[in-house]
């Protein structure tokens, strides 16, 4: 009889990994050469660790301990944080130990992951962290030695005199944490960094390949009750709830009707998912709403609408077209669309009293002990926020609504109380990327120069649904950006790279119609552009010309561009988050029909801190970036999306993603964020390659839903 082996999610990991290597091996989370990180769990060293400032403890033994302060979402900030610290401190990495610091704003400041800033605003801080530590030891050793301070060097976790007389840092951490800091302190020349730059392995790979409990669907409090909620459609209210199905299944232990939610409550959640199921709920319209789910109709009206808001202007628009050889128009649409981390949204919370204690993933701690605070009534300081890893946020966690659930309940309920959304709940209760339409329009003269530039923007719930100042702002006599966001129920939040996830693509497709008429070559043709902004610009010019033009110029060496008969190309470059990046996607025909090849990327993200992280982030964003601009859609119905699990959510698969080759352009400048500048360039960069080589020009995402698409039957070889 076949022996059966029980296995949880965890262990599936583990198996999968070692079986196929395809998720992990194809990514290198494990490819580096760097010492390998062990966690602390001696509780004898943290108590003896002298405290040299927020990020830095330094125990007797020599035990660094550095403290990551923003949430851990897959950015590998939890590793690369503290690289920085580690590298000013001169310090042993193999001695290293990360935590994740809970939230705390007298120590930290801007403790939140969001808008790939948390690296441009801590890098300064970080490095004077470890500086000063630094600093502090040396002068102790200088005093024990009798010498000048001047005549010591540190390397490795040790002070050294003339190479022979050494201190460990563990010795000297008593006397040094007596000293008084100065205010400025000396940093490094980026030629001398030794951890930085290297490729070193994530400080949590033990702990997740082990299967600890990290996340926050992981946490549990002995006593707490577990609670699922059922929230109304969008623009819907209660009428009515019958309970009576619910109650009968047995762990569950009560519901509760809060706001405009049911709560069932329970010891466990599988009960609690086959208790919703039996609520019966009546809801009615919470006003008009009708003719908010009818997406294209609206688009259609407001494009034109002359109630747009003018968010930049140059020149003499209407006279550049009235005298224009030759004028451009296209429309670019693209669907909402769900976050979808692999973990769904929940959170603990535990009201005492005036005091609360809130446990779990958020990208926004701060935020989550505000709205907790203002929902209860109580001051901010009586709030505690433990942040746990998140398996992903891209957005979504910025907002609190989750954690408000978890707070409101324990109340209500006196007791801790973990919250926990379903695959279903995420997809049909989310905020979720806006849905959007662009208008452009170009103006060239008969030489085939742009001298006039419209765009258009119409969003649901999408805010400023323009970056105004972004290229090819500045490089245009005239120009003319409007905006028109429309107010609608669904709910809508910032979605990895906002606006420009879509916006990129639009801009970047249309750019290439434009090349085409104007009969010039696409790379040369924003080469132009660039040079037209640098020599002569017309208004305020918001990015960096010669950090764009270097992405440009060294993905079009590194990706042969224009080179091989064989190869049809597309090409891409957008500035967001600070930095600058520029695709190349290669599609041949074989038996006569198109095969992506290939995405070769140039990335300008300032220094590079962690090779093998931002790695991850550039190949990850584009992923990113393709799936959801060739596969994935949501639509609504009676105020729910029609898609709620991933099996009508399309998302890309493994098999689907590309050779991917990237490169990293040194401009010199300090770190200016990862975490989204690689996804918006990508749809634009593989649709462009689709017209090279097929002619057909796709210009509503996703592509798998187009006439122009299913047409041409593109498939994709992975190398």
């Amino acid at each position: 009889m076949e022996k059966l082996m029980k296995t949880n999610r965890r262990d599936f990991l583990k198996v999968a990994a070692t079986a196929t290597g395809g998720l992990f091996i194809g990514f290198y989370w494990s490819g580096c050469d760097s010492p390998k990180m062990q966690v602390l769990t001696d509780e004898e060293v943290l108590s003896q660790a002298f405290n040299f400032n927020a990020y830095l403890s330094i125990s007797p033994t020599g035990d660094i301990v550095i403290y990551s302060p923003n949430p851990e979402l897959g950015q590998n900030i939890i590793t690369s944080f503290p690289m920085i610290v580690a590298e000013e401190l001169d310090a042993d990495w193999a001695k290293v130990r990360v935590f994740q610091a809970p939230l705390d704003n007298e120590k930290y400041d801007r403790q939140l992951t969001g808008g790939s800033g948390a690296m441009p605003h801590s890098w300064e801080r970080l490095r004077k962290a470890g500086a000063t530590a630094k600093f502090l030891l040396v002068q102790a050793a200088a005093t024990k030695l009798g010498v000048d301070a001047s005549e010591l060097t540190t390397s490795n976790g040790e002070v050294l005199h003339n190479g022979k007389k050494k201190f460990g840092y563990g010795e000297l951490v008593s006397d040094a944490s007596k000293l008084t800091a100065p205010d400025e302190v000396p940093l490094k020349d980026s030629k001398d960094f030794k951890i930085i730059g290297t490729p070193v392995k994530n400080v949590k790979n033990n702990e997740m390949f082990t299967g600890k409990p990290l996340f926050g669907l992981d946490f549990y409090r002995e006593g707490m009750v577990h609670a699922m909620i059922q929230r109304p459609p969008f623009g819907m209210k209660i009428k009515s709830v019958d309970d009576t199905g619910a109650r009968s299944v047995p762990g569950v232990t009560d519901v509760i009707v809060f706001k405009n939610n049911v709560a069932v409550v329970g010891n466990s959640t599988w009960p609690l998912m086959k208790a919703k199921r039996q609520l019966r709920i009546e809801y009615e319209p919470d006003g008009p709403i009708e003719s908010s789910f009818d997406h294209d109709r609206i688009f259609k009206e407001l494009l034109d609408s002359k109630n747009a808001q003018v968010m930049r202007k140059d020149g003499d628009v209407d006279a550049a077209f009235k005298n224009a050889a030759q004028v451009i128009t296209s429309e670019y649409q693209c669907p909402f669309l769900s976050h979808s981390p692999m973990e769904p949204q929940n959170f603990f919370a535990h009201v005492k009293g005036d005091k609360v204690e809130l446990v779990g993933p958020t990208q926004t701690p701060e935020r989550a002990r505000m709205e907790t605070a203002q929902l209860l009534g109580i001051p901010k300081e009586n709030i505690t926020v433990e942040i746990t890893r998140l398996g992903g946020g891209f957005g979504r966690r910025l907002r609190a609504d989750f954690v408000v659930e978890a707070a409101e309940l324990s109340k209500l309920l006196d007791k801790p109380v973990k919250v926990t959304w379903s695959r279903e709940d995420d997809m049909t209760g989310g905020a979720y990327r806006p849905a959007v339409r662009y208008r452009f329009q170009a103006a060239l003269d008969d030489q085939g120069n742009m001298v006039g530039y419209k765009l258009r923007g119409v969003g649901i719930n999408a805010g400023n649904s323009t970056r105004e100042n972004n290229f090819p702002s500045g490089s245009v006599d005239n120009l003319l950006i409007e905006n028109i966001d429309y107010k609608s129920p669904i709910t809508t939040n910032a979605w990895r790279a906002p606006i420009t996830n879509f916006l990129a693509y639009a801009e970047q497709s249309f750019l290439d119609e434009v090349a085409l008429a104007a009969k010039k070559d696409p790379v040369k043709f924003r080469l132009d552009l660039l040079a037209r902004a640098k020599n002569n610009p017309v208004g305020e010019i918001h990015y960096d010309i010669d950090r764009m033009k270097g992405v440009i110029e060294t993905v079009a060496e590194k990706s042969n561009w224009g080179k091989s008969k064989e190869l049809m190309q597309g090409f891409s470059v957008y500035f967001s988050h600070r930095s600058y990046v520029a695709q190349v996607a290669d599609i041949i025909m074989e038996n006569g029909q198109p095969v992506l090849k290939k995405i070769t990327a140039a990335t300008d993200c300032g220094v590079v801190v962690h090779p093998t992280g931002a790695n991850h982030q550039v190949r990850g964003g584009i992923v990113d970036g393709m799936g959801h601009a060739m596969f994935t859609n949501m639509t609504f119905e009676n105020g729910l999306p029609k898609q709620r699990n991933f099996d009508s959510y399309r998302l890309i698969r493994m098999k689907e993603v590309p050779e991917i080759d990237v490169h990293y352009v040194d401009s010199g400048y300090d770190p200016t964020g990862l975490g989204e500048p690689a996804l918006p360039p990508t749809g634009g960069a593989i649709a462009n390659a689709i017209f090279a080589a097929t002619g057909k020009r796709i210009r509503t995402q996703p592509f798998i839903e187009q006439k122009e698409f299913s047409e041409i039957r593109l498939q994709i070889r992975r190398a």
